[in-house]
């Protein structure tokens, strides 16, 4: 098969006298992975071939990614996981995988459960204190409402202030008239008599006394 090589393309002829024609970027593609081989490749040395399921998500750049996550999962187990999983989870599941696997290397009884448990009870020490500054809050809250409290008059004081006497007051000022009865100091009529009809002599204002009776 001859090869010639064009400006855009790459025309191929066959030997039955047909030609077939390649994009360059499909050749400079095959081209790469032959070139430069993906960390995972690189670390099994084997060749990389062009539809690696490790080269998108295992740069030659980061080779220590690679050899953590083959260490504790297998490179088997990995692109088995691959091949089951979405094109478009596979970024996510590898950075798991690369995540779970340094945390197991740096703590080999916890892993990554030792981090997570780290930070809920980080978590736990903050809710705590939060709880505290809560309770503080409501009773200085609390503390500060009989003061305000205080500082409001009286009814009878803010009486005083509304409404205004006319003349000298005179509490205890009765006096009845068919039945009816008013208080002076008030201003207000009512509308039942006062239970005693006498002044404070003890004598009847009609002038009847309890012996007249």
């Amino acid at each position: 098969m001859k090869i010639v090589e064009g400006n855009t393309e790459i025309q191929a002829a066959n030997v039955d006298g047909s030609y077939s024609t390649e994009s360059v970027a499909v050749k400079m593609a095959s081209s790469s992975y032959s070139s430069t081989p993906c960390a995972a490749c690189k670390f099994l040395r084997r060749k990389c071939v062009a539809g690696c399921i490790f080269a998108p998500y295992f740069p030659p750049e980061e080779p220590h990614k690679f050899a953590n996550v083959h260490k504790i999962f297998g490179a088997s187990n990995v692109s088995k996981l691959l091949n089951e999983i979405q094109p478009h989870q596979r970024e996510d599941a590898v950075n798991s995988l690369a995540y779970e696997a340094e945390a197991r290397l740096k703590d080999p009884v916890y892993g990554c459960v030792g981090a997570i448990s780290v930070l809920q009870r980080q978590v736990l020490h903050l809710q705590k204190e939060l709880d505290a500054t809560n309770a503080d809050l409501f009773r200085y809250t609390n503390n500060e409402m009989p003061h305000a409290f205080s500082a409001i008059p009286e009814t009878g004081e803010l009486m005083d202030q509304t409404i205004p006497h006319q003349g000298s007051p005179q509490y205890g000022r009765r006096t009845s008239h068919r039945g009816a009865s008013r208080n002076y100091d008030s201003g207000f009529p009512l509308p039942y008599a006062y239970p005693w009809n006498s002044d404070p002599s003890g004598n009847s204002p009609n002038g009847d006394g309890e012996n007249s009776m």
